[in-house]
């Protein structure tokens, strides 16, 4: 029994001081989030108005793709870090869903992956699906550089889209965030749209340029709205590991001191009863 103690504490010994090291971890990564989220949310304001900007003409204009177009282009934006909760999760269930639905409608679906972790949750069972992987987002605050970017790379893959849609996670506040979709059309449906009949002056380049700005404006918008509900999520999943950490290491401190109460007790009744026996 004695041997079998002092193995016992050793081995709580060691996981004492795995955990605490583990807190460590996670105190100082709830600090760096709590750091970028400040500086997210400061940035996502400015950043919602190019989103409302960018959708107002296609909500005033009455946008929609006729029904006999097929081809039907969905982005997921992620990113390429974890430890966040059910954030990139929750992005590869509804790309899943619409992927399912649309394909069920007769729709030929492609899809962009924004992020690696995106790539990596759908790359077994929807690897065919996709068009496009974006990586090295997440590691520094996005830019209308970094949208422009995957703007451009889409629109010259050659893949010709009628519409689809950005699945992004909308930031609500600190604790709750939604993941919400946004449209976007091709160059095709927006010039075939009835309400822009009325305006006799847009040429096709015109249109062509406001075309990939939207595109640009969209991206940068849900960029903002993800990286923002990102950082928030990582920051609270950081904080209940931290919390879960103390928990743990009050129990076992516990346990570490029954155990070595119980060890002197035992050598107390040997010694003892050794002078018993003299």
């Amino acid at each position: 029994g004695q041997v079998r103690n002092m193995a016992t504490l050793k081995d709580i010994t060691r996981r004492l001081k795995s955990i605490k090291n583990i807190q460590k971890i996670t105190k100082s990564m709830k600090m760096v989030s709590a750091a970028k989220y400040a500086r997210a949310e400061r940035e996502l304001k400015p950043a919602r108005v190019y989103g409302t900007g960018a959708l107002a003409l296609y909500e005033k204009a009455e946008i929609k793709a006729p029904e006999d177009k097929k081809k039907h282009l969905l982005i997921g934006v992620s990113s390429d870090r974890g430890l966040c909760g059910a954030i990139h999760t929750s992005i590869a269930k509804t790309l899943k869903n619409e992927i399912s639905n649309l394909t069920n409608a007769g729709k030929e679906v492609m899809v962009v992956g924004v992020g690696d972790k995106i790539r990596g949750l759908l790359q077994r069972t929807h690897s065919s699906y996709f068009l496009l992987t974006f990586r090295e987002v997440g590691r520094r605050p996005p830019s209308f550089g970094d949208a422009s970017v995957i703007a451009l790379e889409l629109l010259n893959s050659g893949y010709e889209f009628d519409e689809g849609s950005v699945i992004y996670n909308r930031f609500r506040s600190v604790i709750s965030y939604k993941t919400d979709e946004k449209p976007i059309f091709s160059l095709e449906t927006v010039a075939g749209s009835e309400s822009l009949s009325i305006y006799d002056d847009i040429d096709a380049d015109v249109l062509r340029n406001y075309q990939e700005f939207t595109l640009a404006n969209i991206l940068y918008y849900s960029l903002k709205e993800s990286t923002t509900s990102e950082q928030s999520a990582r920051m609270t999943a950081m904080d209940n590991a931290s919390k879960n950490a103390s928990e743990m290491i009050d129990k076992l401190t516990l346990t570490f001191n029954r155990t070595r109460q119980a060890v002197i007790t035992k050598e107390l009744i040997e010694i003892i009863s050794g002078a018993a026996a003299l």
